[in-house]
């Protein structure tokens, strides 16, 4: 035996003899033991700074729930467009069908799918391409360019006329088994073109095959409307808004988006992604004829800067982040101070990494899409602490609502969507160069879906 790569049992008599003599380490296995490691190295004092009280803020309707799904990037872009509707005819409140994109979703998805498989018919099954293809064909997740192109291809419609089902509300079955169809669909594919089969008989099978996948999803969601009436009354009970609308019309009337100027920005500071660049993702979108995604990747304190703009301006910013990193979910905090891991153990578990070597050793990414809504500002003007509207309901956090430290958003926001207006000359001259293309499994790449 080699002692000097095994671990022997002199090894484990002085860790035992090292953990037994060191009396934090006692209280801390007392603590961790009973209550669970992230309550036990809750900073209360840090939790004392995180009250809901902001120097800018936009005011919104009523916290939607996505429920048991991975919509919430759906959520979050649909919360930055309804804004818009509710300011516009003095609303109560007001939520679109997040029914209605997650059909098109699933269905574009499906049909970039099947396009990447025929494309890499030429790949190994087993080789490292395909193998991520065939991983997850039809997420939940996404990206605000992934909405975006839905918004811009299939429009929007009020919550009454989509409304949500067994399977939106829960997505896991509906998933499991579009993915199984998919990857039959794939290896029928791949089959037939080992097979001899033409070029233009393969696509000819995709257009059947997308046939299926719309009845697999109509039969999960029901059929989405092509036209739908709708009846507005504003908070003095007075009719707003009436008539018969196409789900293209009503977000022109209600929303009035221009979907184009709003522009993604990240955050990433890996050595291979330099800041004042555009990245665009291999194979990452939905929508075949609109392309895929493209970022700017510029420091934290830029996104800040343009985040803060567009808020001065009434109007909430969509971004995304590594959500569950320092994270008092039941309370709703996201705060580098709050939670103290380090301490509690007595060495480096989360100093280990800073925030390049935590994408590139695979520790973080972007999970989760929520809307910011307010920062707090020092006597400098400079920010310290966001207010976010997450999409978990009322029930969580402080009425739907969560804060997040400044530090932390250095740390784990990697995203943020607003109007290139709010970029300098310099960075919207960027916006039109040919984006470096990063590999498909790029942290980048990651679609956001924390339910």
């Amino acid at each position: 035996m080699d002692e000097t790569t095994c671990i022997t049992a002199a090894d484990l008599k002085h860790a035992r003899s090292q953990f037994t003599a060191d009396r934090a380490a006692q209280i801390a296995k007392n603590a961790v033991s009973s209550v669970g490691l992230r309550a036990a190295a809750r900073v209360p004092e840090a939790v004392g700074n995180n009250s809901l009280d902001f120097d800018v803020e936009v005011t919104q309707g009523d916290r939607c729930d996505q429920q048991r799904s991975g919509r919430c990037w759906m959520f979050a872009s649909l919360n930055t467009m309804r804004f818009r509707t509710i300011k516009k005819y003095n609303l109560k409140n007001f939520e679109f069908s997040q029914a209605y994109p997650l059909f098109f979703d699933k269905l574009e998805k499906s049909n970039w799918f099947l396009g990447n498989i025929i494309d890499t018919l030429d790949e190994p099954l087993d080789g490292r391409l395909v193998s991520y293809l065939l991983s997850d064909p039809i997420g939940d997740g996404g990206q605000w360019d992934m909405f975006r192109s839905l918004v811009k291809k299939y429009g929007v419609v009020p919550k009454e006329a989509m409304p949500e089902t067994a399977n939106s509300r829960n997505t896991r079955d509906m998933d499991k088994y579009l993915t199984r169809h998919l990857r039959g669909c794939a290896k029928l594919l791949r089959e037939s073109y080992e097979a001899g089969v033409s070029p233009d008989s393969l696509q000819k099978m995709r257009k059947v095959m997308m046939d299926e996948v719309w009845r697999f999803l109509a039969t999960c969601l029901g059929m989405p409307p092509e036209s739908f009436d709708v009846r507005l009354r504003n908070k003095d009970n007075e009719v707003v808004l009436s008539g018969t609308f196409t789900p293209q019309e009503f977000f022109d009337v209600t929303v009035g988006m221009n979907l184009d100027d709003y522009v993604s920005l990240i955050s990433a500071p890996t050595a291979d992604k330099p800041f004042g660049k555009m990245f665009t993702v291999d194979r990452l979108g939905n929508v075949e004829e609109d392309g895929t995604v493209r970022y700017l990747n510029l420091p934290p304190e830029e996104l800040k800067r343009v985040a803060i703009a567009q808020l001065r301006d009434d109007l909430p910013v969509w971004f995304g982040c590594d959500v569950d990193q320092c994270y008092l979910r039941d309370e709703g905090i996201m705060d580098t101070a709050a939670v103290d891991i380090d301490s509690l153990m007595g060495f480096p578990v989360e100093a280990s990494l800073n925030k390049a070597e935590r994408l590139d050793y695979g520790e973080s990414l972007m999970t989760h899409a929520m809307v910011i809504e307010g920062v707090r500002l020092d006597n400098e003007g400079k920010p310290t602490l966001w207010k976010v509207e997450n999409s978990w309901g009322k029930e969580h956090g402080r009425n739907g609502f969560d804060t997040l430290s400044d530090p932390w958003f250095d740390e784990y926001v990697y995203q943020v969507v607003v109007d290139k207006k709010y970029l300098t000359g310099e960075q919207q001259a960027t916006l039109h160069e040919k984006p470096i293309v990063l590999a498909p499994w790029d942290p980048m790449g990651s679609l956001a879906r924390t339910c």
